[in-house]
Order: structure tokens, then C-alpha cells, then sequence
């Protein structure tokens, strides 16, 4: 059953993702009229502070993170805000939470952002103040469990209080304009669908590259390593939307029922379709950096770096190798999914001192968001030999071709449809619980051979085995 909640409330509301994020996107929907007049906020925390308080500490989070020109209407929009103080691993606290919220005339909105050792005190504690009814909704932020085993025991706990329709499950490269556009691009479009299979693609390449090192993240990211900081969550997600067959719909359950099958299609990886590494000092953008030991103060054997080939075994795309890649301490930062089609099947202009290239989509995410497509086009000009050939880009910009469009943070999209009750979104629990079958499967593989992350040095591009991942198959990562 749908509702658009009159309450939304935040845990971890003193948190760095809620003062980068949650605060900044909840008052750019508050500017833009998209939030329900009567829509108010409670945060909670630790940290013990009066409505007063909380208000100065989120107008100094907006001041900080929200350029001057998009500050307008502030005051209306702390006025919403509230604050409780919560020791979530305790029963006692969570009545005069409940106090706080109040009894909402639509419905309530809750999101959890803890570490997930809190999660079933949380889930506990909103029960005991009836804060789990039919008017509830629970938005859960990762990491969901470090496996699959650990996974399930969260949902599990999750699932004692909320059944699968009210729960929303966050992976914020879902609410990005260039993903959703990724469905726009292959099902609005009659060009494309007829040629997204393995007769016509010859390989696809999804690359999220950072730039940056640990930031403050020390102990989770040396837990986690690349491939379930990144892999499990962000890169299956867009993989599977790539890949996934038309939904019958654009509904929650279509699409999702449709993104499963992909993930349960996957083939099991073997070592030596991977390969990891691990930074050592070098420059970015000509600046010195410390190796990841360094940084972390003590050895490690976390992968920094992984790429993988990948398979979907089913008709659509049999034979076609996906490869990803993703690391910390490369050479720039950019998301971007590359759809690499065949070759024609015969060139007229053999010989005639023109060099075909198939043709390319590049699906930019982040920094910019586009979409290119390159073609070949004659060369003008006279040529004794007749005709020349050259690759050319077909742009679309996203901020050119929308004039006006403000770039919004993908969490806008995502609070709203938390608001609002959209699942389609968010990720369904057998969605998740496929990542980390295929996840915790190449893990074990790494540990049954031994493996250990190679040295690559800050600024590059990862191991040369990655390039040799991909050019052994006569593959060129696209950079």
C-alpha cells in the first residue's frame, strides 16, 4: 500500500553523509516546492542537542556544502527540522523518540544510516515504540553485511519488523540522472533495443575510477576492499540495467523482477578472470600521495584495484564478455559504462586507404554526465585513393541538451521516492542476495589460490595484468 509520508525520520542525523547528502538534497527538494507542506523532520543521534541546536548545526552542514546561489528559503526549511537524542543500542530513549515524531496523518519515513551492528538494537527499539505499524517505512543505507551470511542476518532482523514492500534499500547510483537515462537510452529508443544483444555487441567495459585514497574511511575500507565497497552494490547495479531484459513496465516490481534475472544469470568467476591490486605512493594530478600502507599505518593485503570479466549466460548475451574495473589512486575520476559494438561484417572500403573501427557508446556518469556515440564518417576532401575514414563523435551533453537543468545529488531523487513510496529504485532483497553469492564466490576463490594484491603505483591505471586481463582477448580499456 502507497503513501506519501508526513514524517521522515533520519538516524544518524549528525553524520558526514547526512551534512553532505541527506541535508543538502532534503532542502533542494524543499526549494523546488517537492516536499509536502506538512512533511516534517526529526533527526536523531547521539550527540545531545535541542531543536534549536540541531537547526544551527544543519543551517552550518548547508552553508558548507550548498553553493550561496541555492541557499534561498532556509529558514522555511529548518523550521521542519526537529531533533531527539537516541542511544539506539538501548530500549530505554526510543518512547520519547516516538514522543517526538508524533503520530503522523499520512505516514512515516525512516532512514536508517548506522553502522550496521546497530541495526537490529534499531529495529528492536522501534518496536517496542510501535514504530514499525502499516504506516512505516524503513530506508536502509549500506553496507548491508560484509557476505552473504551477514547480509541475511540483517535483512532477516529487518524483515521481523517490515515486510519487503515497505523496505528501500539505498544504492545512491541508482537515483543518478546518467543511470536512469541508461533506461531511457535503451527502452525510448526503437535504434538500439534490435542490436542490445551478442550478435551486435562485442564486449561491454564499466569503469568507476577514484581518484582519492581512504578519506576518513580507514577502518571500513580495510574490511571491505574494493570489490565489496564497489563491486557488490554500485558496478552489479549497473550491469544488470545494462544488461537486463525490457520490463513490461516502469514499476517496481517489472524492473526489478527483470535486473534479478541478470544476477542470477551471472557466471561464476574463476581467479584467473580477476586481478586485484593495492596503491603504493605516486602522484595525482601532480601531487605526491603515500601508498596504501602508508596511509593505513600498517601492512594490509586490501585490494585497492579489481577488474574482472564477467559473464551473463543467457541468449541475449552469450559469448559476450563484460569487464569491470574500479579502483582508489587512479589517474582520474569518471564513472562510465562503454557498450562496444561489432565490427561490420564486410568493409566496401577495404583498400582504399580507410581503417574501420566499430562503433562505440560511451555512457559518462560521473563527473560529466553524457552520452556519446561514435560513427564513421568520410574525411572531406579530394584523395587518390578515394575515400578516407575517420571516427566521429555524436554528443549529448546532458547539461546542453537540457539548458536550465540543475544538477541535482542523486540522494534528491531517492529521499523523494522514500517520501513518496517508489520502490523501483531501491534494490530488492534476492537483488542483493545475488551480488553477494557472486561476491563471496570469487573471495573464496582468491583465498583458495593464494592470491594477493599486486602493486600498482598511484596515477596509473592499476596492475599491467589488468591490461593484459582485457588485451589477451584483443581488448583496449577505454581511457
Amino acid at each position: 500500500m502507497s503513501f506519501t509520508a508526513d514524517r521522515l525520520l533520519l538516524f544518524g542525523a549528525t553524520g558526514d553523509l547526512a551534512q553532505r547528502m541527506l541535508l543538502p538534497s532534503l532542502f533542494a527538494l524543499d526549494a523546488d516546492g517537492l516536499l509536502g507542506p506538512d512533511l516534517k523532520i526529526i533527526g536523531t543521534a547521539r550527540s545531545d542537542m535541542s531543536d534549536s541546536e540541531y537547526r544551527n548545526f544543519a543551517r552550518a552542514a548547508l552553508e558548507k556544502y550548498l553553493p550561496a546561489e541555492r541557499r534561498g528559503r532556509m529558514a522555511e526549511f529548518l523550521n521542519r527540522l526537529s531533533y531527539q537524542s537516541l542511544d539506539a543500542t538501548t530500549l530505554e530513549g526510543y518512547d520519547a523518540l516516538a514522543a517526538k515524531v508524533g503520530t503522523p496523518s499520512q505516514g512515516l519515513a525512516i532512514f536508517l544510516s548506522t553502522a550496521p551492528s546497530l541495526f537490529g538494537p534499531t529495529i528492536k527499539g522501534l518496536q517496542s515504540a510501535g514504530l514499525t505499524g502499516e504506516n512505516v517505512r524503513m530506508c536502509l543505507e549500506k553496507p548491508l553485511g560484509t557476505d552473504l551470511a551477514s547480509s541475511c542476518e540483517i535483512n532477516d532482523a529487518v524483515a521481523g519488523a517490515f515486510p519487503e514492500h515497505r523496505i528501500f534499500r539505498i544504492d545512491h547510483y541508482l537515483g543518478k540522472e546518467t543511470v536512469q537515462n541508461l533506461l531511457a537510452l535503451r527502452f525510448a529508443n526503437l535504434m538500439f533495443e534490435p542490436l542490445w544483444n551478442a550478435a551486435h555487441i562485442d564486449h561491454v567495459q564499466i569503469t568507476v575510477a577514484e581518484t582519492v585514497g581512504l578519506e576518513g574511511r580507514v577502518a571500513f575500507y580495510d574490511d571491505a576492499g574494493a570489490v565489496r565497497d564497489m563491486v557488490q552494490n554500485h558496478m552489479l547495479q549497473l550491469l544488470a540495467l545494462v544488461a537486463m531484459e525490457p520490463p513490461a513496465h516502469f514499476d517496481a516490481t517489472a524492473v526489478r523482477d527483470e535486473k534479478v534475472k541478470v544476477l542470477r544469470a551471472l557466471r561464476p568467476v574463476v581467479a584467473g578472470e580477476t586481478v586485484t591490486g593495492q596503491y603504493r605512493a605516486g602522484a595525482i594530478q601532480g601531487q605526491a600521495v603515500p601508498g596504501y600502507d602508508e596511509e593505513l599505518g600498517k601492512e594490509s593485503d586490501t585490494e585497492t584495484f579489481v577488474a574482472i570479466k564477467a559473464h551473463v549466460d543467457n541468449w541475449r548475451w552469450k559469448g559476450v564478455p563484460f569487464y569491470l574495473r574500479t579502483g582508489k589512486r587512479l589517474p582520474k575520476r569518471v564513472t562510465e559504462i562503454i557498450i562496444q559494438f561489432a565490427c561490420v561484417p564486410h568493409s566496401i572500403f577495404a583498400g582504399k586507404g580507410a581503417t574501420m573501427q566499430p562503433n562505440r557508446l560511451v555512457i559518462g556518469i560521473q563527473p560529466e554526465e553524457n552520452i556519446t556515440l561514435s560513427l564513421m564518417a568520410k574525411v572531406p576532401g579530394l584523395d587518390r585513393e578515394g575515400i578516407r575514414l575517420r571516427q566521429v563523435p555524436l554528443n549529448i551533453a546532458m547539461q546542453d541538451a537540457f539548458s536550465g537543468a540543475v544538477r541535482r545529488i542523486a540522494y534528491e531523487r531517492l529521499l523523494l521516492d522514500l517520501v513518496e513510496g517508489d520502490q523501483t529504485l531501491f534494490v530488492r532483497r534476492d537483488e542483493v542476495e545475488a551480488q553477494w553469492e557472486w561476491v563471496d564466490a570469487i573471495r573464496a576463490g582468491w583465498a583458495a589460490e593464494g592470491l594477493t594484491p599486486k602493486t600498482y603505483t598511484a596515477g596509473s591505471w592499476g596492475p599491467s595484468a589488468a591490461i593484459a586481463l582485457a588485451e589477451r582477448d584483443g581488448v583496449t580499456w577505454h581511457e
